[in-house]
């Protein structure tokens, strides 16, 4: 009696040791998958990370699959369509990644991100999205492996290459059932486990959580610069005297767009307001406001004050109108019968002017408060605006760098060598390639180029 009780201690023991060295692996990958699963808002890479990380983690391949978007739409689908019970699943392959051996593999299969596939009734994953719960499917026979592979064609290449175990996660955040993300293991690898089971909804979950929040940051990016882009295409209509082009880039995927703005609005006199301007903030939110200046600084405008008053007016508006969103903005009063332009800012950068031997300085403003803060007290000056020479007005994403002063970021802008005697378009290709390489900045960037007509 007395040694069965030790043996049952000492199995306790072990069984003891086992789960705790268990659950040690198991906070341990999870530590892992923190610094490897949701890292970024860009959907391409948030579907690629839990791919990359199954796979050499948990499984031989693994493979996001997600419903596809909508026809014509560039974003992944709010809610999932209603299942087909009875008939096939289309899904679209998000991402997939497998162990460097079955790198062949994954190409005799065509399993690259973009196709599209369709899974018959009965297979793994139309259960799984059925039931909303992992699917195992363990020691798999010839008909079983056949009804759950998207193509037949594919079947020998599964057989060949010992394809013998699948299971399939729900893709699952937010109440959104998102698609699925299926692993496979091969050859020698042992057959899925309960405990395994348990580690791919939890990493999945965690990837789900990713995904949705990418899904939702790139849907508002999208809405940001497609409602800036619309409001930034109004009313820029050809004014006599007078050459303008433009140029807006929004932000990389690193940041939301929605702030900068530029109008040129046609005054009495053959004159011609040119206006540049950045809302505090990005995203949605900052598109509208900027788009609530814009419409304030038109109405200013119509009462012909000297740009100045306009900027004093504005300031009053959008303070009285409760905004936390204080704005920067500079006013170009071009006069092309008198050559000369009036110049007012509200926090915002200086212009620059390209002299006909395109060389870029800088003209000083006095820089007053930005828009929306109630303290006014604006100043303006005059400055000689011949033919032949370009006024560059920009927002701050053309020249601003983290890692630089003030003076640095104009240092760039002032380096720059134009075509002079190119077009504006010409001239605003150039300034871009040279301070936007790639065509991609950090923040959004609006740039405007302006030349009196000779």
């Amino acid at each position: 009696m007395g040694v069965a009780v030790v043996i049952m201690v000492i199995n306790g023991v072990r069984h003891q040791h086992r789960e705790l060295e268990r659950v040690r692996k198991r906070l341990a990958l999870l530590d892992r998958a923190a610094t490897r699963i949701g890292t970024t808002l860009r959907v391409d890479d948030t579907c690629a990370e839990p791919a990359d990380f199954l796979s050499s983690e948990l499984a031989d391949m693994a493979a996001v699959m997600m419903y596809p978007a909508p026809h014509g739409s560039e974003h992944l689908p709010e809610h999932h369509p209603p299942p087909e019970r009875h008939g096939p699943v289309l899904l679209r392959m998000a991402g997939v990644a497998a162990v460097p051996h079955l790198q062949d593999y994954l190409v005799e299969i065509r399993a690259t991100v973009g196709e599209q596939l369709h899974y018959r009734h009965g297979s793994s994953v139309q259960r799984c999205l059925d039931s909303g719960r992992p699917v195992v499917e363990n020691q798999l026979s010839a008909e079983e492996l056949s009804r759950s592979i998207p193509d037949m064609e594919h079947f020998p290449a599964h057989r060949a290459v010992g394809v013998h175990s699948d299971l399939v996660v729900p893709l699952t955040a937010r109440g959104h059932l998102m698609g699925v993300v299926v692993l496979v293991r091969v050859g020698d690898s042992p057959p899925f486990e309960h405990q395994d089971v348990v580690m791919a909804q939890d990493l999945v979950g965690r990837a789900a959580i990713g995904l949705d929040n990418a899904r939702r940051y790139a849907r508002e990016h999208g809405i940001a610069v497609e409602l800036q882009r619309a409001l930034l295409s109004e009313g820029l209509c050809p004014r006599p005297g007078i050459e303008v082009a433009t140029r807006y880039l929004p932000a990389g995927d690193s940041a939301l767009v929605g702030g900068d703005w530029y109008d040129v609005i046609p005054m009495s006199r053959r004159r011609t307001l040119l206006a540049m301007g950045d809302v505090m903030g990005h995203g949605v939110e900052a598109a509208v406001a900027m788009s609530h200046y814009r419409a304030m600084l038109r109405v200013v405008a119509a009462d012909g004050l000297p740009p100045h008053a306009m900027l004093e007016r504005l300031d009053e508006l959008i303070t009285r109108s409760g905004t936390d969103r204080p704005a920067t903005c500079l006013l170009v009063l071009a006069d092309p019968e008198n050559g000369e332009c009036l110049y007012t800012s509200a926090g915002h950068l200086p212009p620059a002017i390209l002299a006909a031997d395109g060389k870029v300085g800088l003209f000083p403003v006095p820089v007053g408060p930005p828009l929306g803060t109630g303290f006014g007290g604006y100043e303006m000056v005059t400055g000689c605006c011949t033919p032949g020479r370009t006024l560059l007005l920009y927002t701050d994403g053309l020249v601003e760098r983290r890692e630089q002063d003030v003076d640095e970021w104009l240092g760039r802008l002032t380096r720059q060598r134009l075509p002079s005697d190119g077009s504006l378009e010409d001239q605003l290709a150039v300034l871009l390639a040279g301070l936007v390489p790639g065509g991609t900045a950090g923040d959004d960037v609006a740039v405007m180029a302006a030349r009196l007509a000779p």
